[in-house]
């Protein structure tokens, strides 16, 4: 099993003032930073771009993740990867035709590749382009919107990934995302995760330390 990892979503966190919550998920404990990038197209909200990405890469030595949920991503990977990120994901629905292209570019860039799949869309959509990854992400919510309910057949999904990975022998990490807390965080690492994506869970905690701590334990 690959280190548990908590990469906490910035889709959370208080804009106005994201140096400092940057800085606090460091002195917290986190181990990587979500970026959810959204172009209001794929899915129905905006959020940030390139220059967020750019200006957070200023101040942390944590991995930048950025999940691109954007139509069209191939046009901005060579930028994101300009920008700082360390990981780009991208998603099926969004360049069913030529994922494994996509990821090859994101790969060309020097950049760690992923390749993400929603709640609707099985995992055998993916799975040839597995042993291109570096991470696969299984949406276990509806991307667009923080605060919502774990969908919890994304488990299934989460061992059937597993298998795929264990069977071709390379080091891949698999993501969760969406509706993770205390309370279901057990069944996600038992299932095969080991990227732990959580928005609300960090930032509205009193302690966000031992939130983290609690999560990754």
């Amino acid at each position: 099993m690959n280190n548990i990892k908590i990469a906490p979503s910035i889709l959370s966190a208080d804009f106005s003032k994201m140096g400092e919550e940057v800085k606090s998920l460091e002195e917290s404990g986190a181990d990587v930073v979500h970026c959810d990038v959204m172009d209001g197209v794929f899915v129905n909200n905006i959020t940030f771009g390139i220059k967020m990405v750019e200006d957070l890469r200023k101040i942390t030595s944590l991995p930048l993740d950025c999940h691109l949920m954007i139509v069209h991503p191939e046009k901005y990977v060579e930028r994101f990867a300009k920008a700082g990120a360390d990981i780009i994901t991208v998603h099926w629905e969004a360049c069913q035709d030529n994922l494994k292209e996509v990821l090859e570019l994101i790969k060309s860039t020097g950049v760690k590749c992923g390749a993400v799949i929603n709640p609707d869309t099985p995992v055998s959509k993916i799975a040839d382009v597995i042993p291109t990854c570096d991470m696969v992400l299984v949406m276990s919510v509806f991307p667009g919107f923080g605060g919502q309910k774990f969908i919890p057949e994304a488990l299934d999904k989460l061992r059937e990934v597993k298998a795929i990975v264990e069977k071709c022998g390379k080091t891949i990490d698999i993501e969760i995302d969406g509706g993770v807390s205390a309370a279901n965080v057990a069944e996600v690492k038992a299932a095969g995760a080991n990227v732990i994506v959580a928005g609300s869970a960090v930032f509205k905690a009193p302690d966000r330390a031992k939130t983290i701590a609690e999560l990754k334990a």
